[in-house]
């Protein structure tokens, strides 16, 4: 896919782990400039297109999620707000997506390793293959984007945080403004953990991880009260999934999570008796683009949790 021409380039060998405010920026740039980003999967390079599922379980998790940066913004001043645009991407063509013991919001149910390299188009972007079983429609996104926070120390990347992070929104995509609250002189910018496809919950605690370049344009805000990240999308942001409508399991309960969990186990059922395929591959299929939705939170004592899968990974 074709990159905007930017300002700046940052390799991937400029990468750290964690979140600290002490790291030193390794490009500083002005507010309206661009760069791109050379970025790792979210592996951190551990797992190659040639990877087994032997690999999953000998990852260091010491190093995963490494991101390129910090990049710092010349002015930027705790309380401002940076303006970040996602111009585009230039994908790898290759990705993974695993499942990690003890990790996933039905980890305690999916204790073994499972993995599947996905191979893509970087040029059309068409839909990429799960086996034999479905073809996934692609929407590249960054899952962690973000600043530094005001808390002295080394901070995990795993979380997300009032500053960013490792937030995985699939609509973080190209087009797209994300606003961030900045709380460092400078904000110390970084970015990675780049993706081929998600839905919405990122469920099994993996997408399609992937390595890419992604262009970035910052602008910066001042007396714009921000309390937490926020985005504007260019339009709509499901049309990749929408053409052929939805399967729609859903989880009712007083527990948010629970209902959450019983969701997906539901539509695991679904994909399993209607497709043929084991459990723990519909569990991925339902990670790379099923969507988890609060479709009611006011009616007590119950709430209702919806999981769409949809049909047109299936045509």
């Amino acid at each position: 896919m074709p990159m905007h021409a930017t300002h700046h380039t940052i390799h991937k060998h400029d990468h750290h782990l964690g979140w600290n405010h002490d790291f030193a920026p390794v490009l500083t740039i002005a507010p309206g400039e661009s760069v791109e980003f050379e970025v790792f999967e979210a592996s951190g390079g551990q797992l190659t297109p040639g990877s087994t599922v032997a690999d999953v379980g000998t990852m260091d998790f010491g190093r995963v999620n490494p991101v390129t940066g910090p990049v710092r913004i010349d002015g930027a001043k705790p309380g401002d707000v940076l303006e970040v645009t996602l111009l585009g991407f230039r994908p790898s063509g290759w990705g993974w997506t695993a499942n990690i013991p003890g990790f996933g919001l039905l980890a305690d149910e999916f204790p073994e390793a499972a993995l599947h390299v996905w191979k893509y188009d970087p040029q059309t972007l068409a839909p990429a293959f799960f086996g034999k079983h479905a073809k996934v429609p692609l929407k590249p996104f960054t899952g962690t984007i973000g600043v530094a926070p005001a808390e002295a120390g080394l901070h995990s990347i795993v979380p997300p945080r009032r500053v960013g992070g490792n937030m995985d929104i699939r609509d973080v995509a190209t087009g797209t403004k994300l606003y961030l609250p900045v709380e460092v002189d400078g904000a110390l910018f970084s970015v990675g953990d780049t993706h081929a496809a998600q839905g919405d919950g990122e469920v099994c605690g993996t997408a399609i991880e992937s390595p890419m370049h992604v262009s970035l344009r910052f602008d910066l805000h001042r007396n714009m009260p921000l309390k937490n990240p926020r985005f504007t999308t260019p339009g709509p942001v499901t049309r990749h999934l929408d053409g052929a409508g939805y399967d729609v399991c859903t989880g009712i309960g007083p527990d948010l999570m629970a209902a959450a969990r019983d969701a997906v186990r539901q539509t695991i059922d679904l994909l399993t008796a209607r497709h043929g395929m084991s459990p723990v591959e519909a569990y991925m299929l339902c990670s790379v683009c099923g969507d988890l939705r609060i479709s009611e939170i006011v009616d007590i004592p119950n709430w209702v949790v919806s999981f769409y899968i949809p049909r047109v990974i299936f045509d």
